[in-house]
């Protein structure tokens, strides 16, 4: 039977350490499916890692992580992921607002549908309409519309994966915002399924206004890393030759006025296709230099920009 890693990342969440480990058993122990809780304490400044350390003794399948400072989500996420043993990996928050009883299902889910990855979608919300809920279905709505994954809930903590999909999420910044993306971009196929949503009894969320600029710069890394990741000289190639070529029938044009005995020095419009046109070689420049870095980057670890599902083999 498959092997269940829970990973949950946790900051300044001393009161809910014991109910979510509680929760995650008695939602696990049911079920024929060995399991493990890996909990990552991000650099906590109350006493999480002390109550982790205490609750660790009654719990012989969990694994404590404790992480030199506040490294951010995506990083603790990575680091539970990359301790995880399990064949399966749930990914979670630790405030206690996903329910663990809704893992199961999501698991059957996943097996019955053949699907790599099973995201939950929020029903009944409880977080605060105005802070939380309203920006989350704007930044819903242009996520969907930026990269084409149709997903109605980006902001739900609760997934399911497989592990070869989770080890190669590479996570860091803000990416976790995006980790439906992520897998899309390895192939995987993703299916939604409605969860339980709970009111936060404990703590104080970490989630604000503050983060909408740097989810902004991540969406844009995304956009790139979806349609351009594997070559980037066709982003870079094809902004460099509309520049370019911009330059040059600017170039020209001025040539044209020169000839006709027009003075032209220092004309604004000659300053901006020369410009243009040395833009556009730098940009191509740039694009080839990356296709550079691309191709060292895989060949030197090895790594395949393609992920196979299954091989089958046919026999005499």
């Amino acid at each position: 039977m498959e092997k269940v890693s829970f990973v949950v990342p946790v900051f300044n969440e001393k009161e809910n350490i014991e109910p979510l480990c509680r929760a995650i058993s008695s939602a696990m122990e049911p079920t024929p499916y060995p399991y493990e809780m890996i909990l990552v304490n991000d650099g906590s400044s109350d006493d999480t890692w002390t109550e982790i350390l205490r609750v660790s003794g009654d719990y012989k399948n969990m694994v404590a992580i404790d992480l030199a400072t506040n490294y951010g989500q995506s990083s603790a996420l990575s680091a539970g992921i990359d301790q995880a043993g399990g064949e399966l990996i749930v990914l979670m928050d630790g405030d206690m607002q996903n329910d663990p009883a809704d893992v199961p299902m999501m698991i059957d889910t996943l097996k019955e549908k053949d699907c790599d990855v099973v995201s939950g979608e929020r029903i009944n919300r409880k977080d605060a309409a105005i802070s939380r809920r309203v920006p989350s279905r704007i930044a819903n709505f242009f996520i969907r519309m930026i990269t084409g994954v149709k997903l109605r809930d980006y902001g739900c903590a609760l997934r399911v994966f497989r592990s070869d999909i989770a080890k190669n999420l590479g996570l860091y910044g803000e990416l976790h915002r995006f980790i439906p993306v992520l897998a899309v971009l390895q192939g995987a196929h993703m299916e939604q399924v409605p969860v339980r949503h709970h009111r936060r009894k404990f703590g104080k969320s970490k989630y604000g206004m503050g983060r909408t600029f740097r989810v902004v710069s991540d969406l844009l890394l995304i956009v790139f890393f979806k349609r351009y990741q594997n070559r980037p000289i066709h982003f870079f190639g094809t902004l460099g030759i509309i520049t370019f070529g911009a330059g040059a029938i600017i170039d020209l044009y001025c040539l044209v006025l020169k000839l006709l005995g027009n003075d032209i020095w220092g004309k604004p419009l000659l300053l901006l296709g020369l410009m243009l046109t040395l833009g556009g070689i730098q940009i191509i420049t740039i694009g080839i230099i990356s296709e550079i870095l691309m191709r060292t980057y895989y060949e030197s670890q090895h790594k395949k920009p393609y992920r196979v599902k299954r091989t089958i083999i046919s026999e005499d």
